[in-house]
């Protein structure tokens, strides 16, 4: 009998993702309601903000067996809230900073959103761009746990969207 390894791929979304990227994103506001968070829970990210993320290039799905099970919009040195960084950002030259990561409840506790930011590596350095940058909730543990576990240096506290957030890089290819 022989084993076959699901396909687990990194790729930008298209517009026919739309609806099921949306799906995974209304199951993480609701997580992050659950567990008591005010993250995510004033309207924001919306259909308009994945649009926006599809629209320009920056919205990429994770799929299983070309099943779409993860969403991240990846943006290249576009984040003016990292320009008044309490604290210091490891590297100042090109970077891309990841957000509104998002696994389907269907692949929860499967190492998913890991294996979303391992794949971006290579994609960066394939790019040249040799640093990742990330903010979060302080409350968001599972995610805290992932950038611990994947090496990303706490640099210090960024303001998104008026609220004191917990910024982290990554230099790769050192």
């Amino acid at each position: 009998m022989q084993i076959r390894e699901t396909e687990i791929e990194l790729r930008k979304a298209d517009t026919e993702d739309s609806d099921i990227i949306w799906e995974i994103i209304q199951q993480a506001i609701e997580q992050r309601r659950s567990e008591g968070s005010t993250q995510w829970q004033d309207g924001y990210p919306n259909t308009i903000t994945i649009k926006t993320d599809i629209d320009k290039g920056n919205g990429f799905v994770i799929t299983q067996n070309n099943n779409v099970i993860g969403y991240a919009a990846v943006i290249l040195n576009n984040e003016p809230a990292y320009d008044e960084i309490k604290g210091n950002w490891l590297t100042n030259s090109d970077f891309f900073v990841v957000h509104r990561v998002a696994v389907s409840n269907t692949v929860k506790g499967k190492g998913i959103a890991t294996k979303l930011f391992q794949l971006l590596e290579p994609f960066a350095m394939q790019q040249q761009v040799f640093s990742i940058k990330v903010d979060t909730n302080f409350d968001n543990i599972a995610m805290l746990k992932i950038l611990d576990r994947l090496g990303y240096t706490y640099c210090g506290e960024v303001y998104f969207r008026g609220s004191a957030r917990k910024a982290f890089e990554k230099v790769l290819g050192v």
